[in-house]
Parts: C-alpha cells; structure tokens; sequence
C-alpha cells in the first residue's frame, strides 16, 4: 500500500513557497502578510495558532497574532476585522475558531473581506469554488490540502467515483464541490453520506475514492471499503490509550490497520492530511498577496 504522506509533501510545498517569497521580496521590497485573531484562552487554539506563526516565519511571509480577551464583544471583533480589511500589509486574515458565545461564528465570516480570505469560509469564495472559477477565489485549506496531495501523488480521479463522509462547510461540502470540477486532480462522480444517509456502507463500498471526515474515531472499517480504494483520513480525535505517556493519542475517522491492508493509497493519521492545511493557508495567503500586487 502507498502511504501518502501529507508531512512530507507539506515541507517539499512550503519550501517551493519560500522561493516565491524570496523572489518577491527582491522584486518588489514586499512579503505577503498573514494576520491570526485569536477571541479567549482555549489552549488547542492557541497551539494552532503558534504552529501557523511558526510557519509564516519559515516561508519568509510576516505574521501577526492579534489576541483579543473571552469577554470581546462581537462589534469590537468586527471593528479589528474591518481595521485589517484595510490595511494593504495584510493579505490573509483569520480568525481562529471556535469563538466565545457571544459572538456570531457566521457574522465573522461575512465581514473578512474575500479577497483576504484565505481560510476559503466566506460566500463568496465558496459560490466561485461551486461555479469553477478557482483562479478567482480561496478554496477552503483542508480540502485543497487533500487536492494537492492526490496531484502530487498522481492518483487517477478522472470519471472514479469519490465518496465523501461528512458534510461539513469547512471540509464535507468544499471537497464535493472541489472534485466535480473539471481539473488534474478531480473530474469525478461524486457521492456524499452524512447522518441521515442510510446504509453508509453500502456507498463508501462503491468508493474508489473515499475521503473521511465524519468526526468519529475508526467509523471506517475494512468491510466498508473496496478493494483497491484510494482512502483519505481527515479525522483527528484524540482517544484514549493507556500504553502512551500521555494516555492518548490521535486516531482518525478510520481503522488504519483494518483498512490500510485493502487500500491501494492511504494518508496516515497523524501526518496525513493534517500538515497540509497550514501549507495550504499559506499558499493561499501568497497568492492573495499576488493577485493584490499584480504578480500572477
């Protein structure tokens, strides 16, 4: 079985990044910039946040933390949101998730403006993915993260039937939409399971690609795959395991040894797709910073 190693590709792609970095600051004196709002203390969030820090640094792009207290209200949030908006030194604005209750997750999303958004959320990105116009908008960074690995890895897409597990906005409904499209690396028919779908088996067998990412740690066994599949894990969850210093680890949503002794092609958990989504948010950030500078 190919093992499709998402760390790897991610430190090959953020090196090709720097490249392009280098060659702008010397070109024009300028670097893309990348500006992360963090609203409360939650400790998964803040470890996020420093690795996408760390990264920026390793590209030569600049990054900002901008931390705000739990207590922020919502206006206050926005008024910082349209500040950056502004400023023609920030090319990528996000705002780490999840927010306190008293802000409105989906009134944030509206107010970045789409062309700095590079995690892909607004609308608008998302009516440009659906309608192919990807050269014109950010696609959401974990389902682009798992189309640069398939490209990179040449699996065939071209008329295969991909199953997706999971509707979610940031990655279930991107990715569907994201392997309609007439491109390298998608052109497929494809299916979508989620909670109401009954009998999910009986889909996810008819995957020559499947792409988990349902949340549920091991929900997908070997009997509920064909042989011969290619099998993306987006799954990160954090289960127990007593025989681990910590007593736990990271599984995905599927059953690696079950299913990795059928599948042609599988990204491991962690290493897989995980890396990717942070060298995706900087490809996005440095092709906001061109489209801005008129360097494409």
């Amino acid at each position: 079985m190919l093992i499709i190693d998402g760390k790897k590709v991610s430190i090959d792609l953020k090196s090709e990044l720097k490249v392009r970095v280098d060659e702008h600051r010397a070109g024009t004196g300028k670097v893309p910039g990348l500006t992360v709002i963090i609203v409360g203390e939650d400790p998964a969030s803040q470890v996020y946040v420093r690795n996408k820090a760390k990264s920026c640094k390793e590209t030569g792009m600049h990054s900002s933390v901008i931390e705000m207290d739990a207590s922020t209200s919502e206006e206050a949030l926005l008024s910082r949101i349209r500040e950056l908006n502004d400023d023609p030194d920030v090319h990528g604005i996000l705002v780490q998730q999840p927010l306190p209750k008293q802000i409105d997750e989906f009134a944030v999303t509206l107010a970045i403006d789409p062309a700095k958004d590079v995690d892909g959320f607004h609308p608008e990105n998302l009516g440009r993915l659906v309608m192919g116009h990807l050269d014109k908008c950010f696609v959401s960074c974990t389902p682009y993260g798992i189309l640069e690995l398939l490209g990179r890895y040449n699996i065939e897409t071209k008329g295969k039937h991909c199953v997706v597990v999971g509707r979610s906005n940031i990655v279930g409904k991107p990715m569907a939409n994201l392997m309609l499209q007439k491109l390298d690396a998608t052109n497929c028919t494809v299916t979508i399971c989620h909670s109401a779908t009954k009998d999910i088996p009986s889909y996810t067998r008819q995957a020559d690609i499947l792409i988990a990412a349902i949340g549920k740690a091991g929900f997908i066994t070997a009997d509920m795959v064909k042989p011969g599949a290619v099998v993306i894990d987006v799954g990160i969850n954090r289960i127990d395991d007593p025989s681990t210093k910590s007593g736990s680890r990271l599984a995905g949503d599927v059953d690696y040894e079950g299913v990795s002794a059928i599948a042609s092609a599988m990204t491991p958990v962690p290493g897989g797709v995980g890396p990717m989504t942070i060298a995706m948010l900087l490809k996005n950030t440095l092709q906001s910073f061109e489209r801005a500078n008129n360097l494409q």
